[in-house]
């Protein structure tokens, strides 16, 4: 098993217009582990963007049509973001990073973090949340295509359910979708392989608590060969979108169960960041930065 490892391009960054969304913490995120951490400085790897055949593993023709040609119609809107060419191609790269995070993943039998991604309110034929292309279905189903795996596991921690993923593979078995998310709040929920739909305000005890009753059993149970990993970072207690009240420290509890989890099965394990809105972007950045660490002390 080699090194843990990231992908990162700073072409991931793009004008998101004032938006709520912190582009800016890719860029942050990589400044800190090449400056803190001598380890990661050769972990990297540049992406390339995704193809349109990889899109259409997942998109439809309609959808890509518009999204590609930057028309403002009913299947982009519900993304609520800007549409520029700029943010399209910022897009399209990172879901080509979750594509190559995946391949070098299980070919190297190790777990990299894809500093960029985790899309998952992306449907096949629309934007929603956010999300314009769901790298994380993309990256799966290449890796499908490709023969590099038969069956894969989504752990989904952001705030908000992974609609969009969940949706894209409903009638697949061999993918299974875990949602852990706050129950009352966006978006309307589509039925996982596993959901905990959690009360407002619950904090770490209960948090932690669901997922050992289920992590480790359900990663045994099903025995995927692929794990992706959405470490949303909205979860945090002073969230601007959140209402859940996890604290720093719980949160990098959280990593070290389910990293650790995933890694006493031996499987590989790709990491894709998802959503994180604090009042203050450094605790976004933060947070990050922690799942990255624990990947390294665990995989590394």
């Amino acid at each position: 098993m080699s090194k843990s490892q990231f992908i990162y391009s700073p072409k991931y960054h793009a004008d998101f217009k004032g938006h709520v969304f912190q582009i800016g913490k890719y860029d942050g995120i990589y400044e800190r582990l090449t400056k803190e951490s001598k380890k990661a400085i050769k972990r990297f790897h540049v992406p390339k963007s995704a193809s349109n055949s990889d899109l259409k593993l997942v998109h439809t023709e309609a959808y890509l049509d518009d999204f590609l040609n930057l028309k403002l119609t009913s299947r982009t809107t519900p993304s609520e973001l800007p549409l520029t060419a700029e943010i399209r191609d910022s897009y399209i790269l990172m879901a080509g990073g979750t594509i190559r995070a995946c391949e070098i993943a299980v070919e190297e039998k190790t777990a990299v973090m894809n500093i960029g991604g985790g899309f998952h309110h992306a449907y096949a034929d629309m934007a929603q949340g956010f999300c314009y292309i769901n790298d994380i279905a993309v990256g799966i189903k290449k890796s499908f295509q490709s023969g590099l795996i038969k069956s894969a596991m989504v752990i989904d921690c952001d705030l908000h359910q992974g609609n969009g993923t969940a949706h894209i593979f409903k009638d697949n078995r061999d993918v299974f979708p875990f949602s852990i998310h706050q129950e009352n709040n966006f978006p309307i929920k589509e039925r996982s392989d596993k959901d905990i739909g959690l009360p407002d305000f619950a904090g770490d005890d209960l948090y932690l608590e669901m997922l050992e009753k289920t992590i480790p059993d359900e990663l045994i149970s099903f025995y995927p060969e692929l794990v992706v990993y959405v470490a949303g970072a909205d979860t945090y207690c002073d969230d601007q979108l959140g209402g859940l009240c996890l604290t720093q420290e719980g949160m990098l509890k959280r990593d070290r169960l389910i990293i650790g989890a995933v890694r006493k099965i031996g499987a590989p394990l790709v990491i894709v960041l998802a959503g994180g809105y604090a009042h203050n972007p450094e605790d976004t950045v933060q947070i990050h930065y922690n799942t990255a660490v624990t990947m390294m002390e665990i995989y590394g």
